[in-house]
C-alpha cells in the first residue's frame, strides 16, 4: 500500500489488558490495523494529559487506514483511571508513561493474538512513536530526550533502540525560567534536554499555541526541533492552537481551533513522514516538503536539518 492509495478498512480492538508488574493495574491498550496486508509498520501513540485509548481518532484512524498498526495505551493520568492526587504513583506518572510504551513493545505478540487475523502481520523491525502534548514528552524520552533534575543534571536515558522514528505534536520546550510559575510549581519534570534526542523525528508546532505553561509563547513548542541534533523536521501549522486543528478526537471539547483543512494537512504530512522515516517510501515525503516549502502553502511550512 502507498500513501496515495485510498484508505482501506480498519479493525480496532479494545481494551486489551497487558501485564505491567509494579504499575498497580493492568495496561489497557487499543490496537487498530488494516484488515489486509502484511509487514505492517507500527506506531505507538501516546495521548495527552487526561485522555485515553479512545482519543486521537483523526490521526490513529488515518494511519491505520493507510497501512500502519496503531497502538494506543491508556496512561495513569487518564481521566478514565481517576488516579488520586495523593496516590504515590502520581509524582512519577511521566516516568510510568514511558514504561507503558516499553511494556507495549515487550508484549507485541500478545497484542497480535488479541486481534483476529493480525497474528504474524506486524513488522517488529519498523516501529515509530508519536505523542501529543504530555504524550509528546513521553515520545521524546523514548527518542533520547532527558529530564534534568533541579541541579541541571541529566536524568536516566529512557530511550529505546526498538524505535526508529518519532512524531512530536505540540510538545513542551525547555523548563527553568521558560516555565510559567504554575508549571514550575506543579510540573518539575517539565525540564527537558533535547541534546541527546538523536532518533529521527518530525516536530509539529502551532504558531498560535499560546500555552499557560510557558512565558515564551508559541515558539516554545519548536524547542524539540531547534535544540535537538538532526535529522529532524519541523512542521509549523499557521493559525493552529494546542489541538492543531482538532486531532485529539472527533468533536471533542478540547478543540479550540477546529479546522478540518489543517487536520488534513497534518494527516498527510505525518503519514508521509512515517513512511519516509521508517524506510518504506520517500516519494510522498518529497512531495509534501515541496508543497510546504517556505511561503508555498497557506496552512503551514516544513523545514529540515
Amino acid at each position: 500500500m502507498t500513501a496515495t492509495d485510498g484508505p482501506t478498512t480498519v479493525v480496532s480492538v479494545q481494551p486489551v489488558a497487558l501485564d505491567a508488574p509494579g504499575r498497580g493495574a493492568s495496561l489497557q491498550v487499543r490496537i487498530s490495523a488494516p484488515t489486509t496486508g502484511g509487514d505492517l509498520p507500527i506506531v505507538l501513540l501516546s495521548h495527552g494529559f487526561g485522555s485515553s485509548l479512545h482519543g486521537y481518532g483523526p490521526l490513529a484512524d488515518h494511519w491505520a487506514a493507510h497501512g500502519f498498526a496503531v497502538i494506543q495505551p491508556t496512561h495513569l493520568d487518564s481521566r478514565t483511571v481517576g488516579l488520586p492526587q495523593d496516590d504515590p504513583r502520581t509524582p512519577h506518572v511521566w516516568r510510568a508513561r514511558v514504561e507503558d510504551m516499553k511494556h507495549v513493545l515487550d508484549q507485541l505478540d500478545v497484542l497480535e493474538a488479541a486481534v483476529p487475523r493480525l497474528g504474524g502481520r506486524l513488522d517488529h523491525g519498523r516501529v515509530a512513536v508519536a505523542g501529543h502534548s504530555f504524550g509528546g514528552q513521553t515520545a521524546g524520552c523514548l527518542l533520547g530526550q532527558r529530564v534534568l533534575d533541579a541541579a541541571g543534571a541529566a536524568g536516566e536515558d529512557l530511550s529505546d533502540a526498538r524505535i526508529g522514528a518519532g512524531v512530536l505534536l505540540a510538545t513542551a520546550g525547555t523548563g527553568g525560567a521558560d516555565l510559567s510559575p504554575f508549571a514550575a510549581e506543579h510540573f518539575p519534570f517539565m525540564n527537558p534536554s533535547f541534546a541527546t534526542m538523536t532518533t529521527p523525528a518530525l516536530v509539529v508546532a502551532g504558531d498560535k499555541d499560546d500555552s499557560p505553561l510557558t512565558v515564551r509563547g508559541p515558539e516554545w513548542f519548536t524547542d524539540p526541533y531547534v535544540l535537538s541534533p538532526g535529522p529532524k523536521s519541523l512542521l509549523t501549522l499557521f493559525g493552529a492552537e494546542h489541538s492543531l486543528g482538532g486531532i485529539a478526537g472527533y468533536e471533542v471539547r478540547e478543540t479550540t481551533d477546529e479546522n478540518p483543512e489543517r487536520v488534513a494537512v497534518l494527516q498527510r504530512v505525518t503519514l508521509a513522514y512515517l513512511r519516509h522515516a521508517l524506510g518504506i517510501d520517500d516519494a510522498d515525503w518529497t512531495e509534501v516538503r515541496e508543497a510546504l516549502a517556505k511561503g508555498a502553502h497557506p496552512l503551514g511550512r516544513i523545514e529540515s536539518k
